[in-house]
């Protein structure tokens, strides 16, 4: 078995039996990690590769983007859900001018905007998991008592 089947493996198991919370943070963290690589694509001296390197992983955080947009329930989200989504257009905005004029402060700026979000999501997802753990604990402990 190739070493990178058992990393396609491992990521299938992990989207597959990931939370619908944990697939948003996977995301987050999927949009970071191509803008990282799209700025690192600005130290490529060859030119052809520097723009192909910098232009491919912008339209992959920008695929990102999109889904996370998609994924926003606009009926229950109210006031937050547009706001979000104005956000998530004002990255989209910011990456294509990145991606156009060659800019690695744009996806920078869009990079802060993004590790902001996906750090209040995990520490969302830390708070619901706690409470939950504490309502299993004393939901086990009214069972004892009964």
């Amino acid at each position: 078995m190739k070493p990178n089947s058992k990393l396609n493996i491992y990521r299938k198991t992990a989207t597959t039996t990931a939370s619908p919370g944990e697939l948003v943070l996977m995301l987050y963290d999927g949009a970071l990690r191509f803008m990282a690589a799209a700025e690192l694509g600005f130290q490529e001296e060859h030119f052809a590769r520097r723009n192909e390197q910098i232009h491919n992983n912008i339209l992959r955080a920008q695929a990102i983007i999109t889904e996370l947009q998609a994924t926003l329930n606009m009926e229950k989200g109210g006031a937050f859900s547009e706001n979000l989504y104005r956000l998530y257009d004002f990255m989209q905005t910011h990456l294509t001018e990145a991606n156009r004029e060659k800019s690695p402060e744009k996806i920078k700026v869009v990079a802060v905007f993004m590790q902001d979000i996906r750090d209040a999501w995990s520490q969302m997802l830390l708070q619901q998991s706690a409470a939950q753990a504490t309502e299993a604990g004393i939901s086990q402990g009214l069972g004892a008592q009964c």
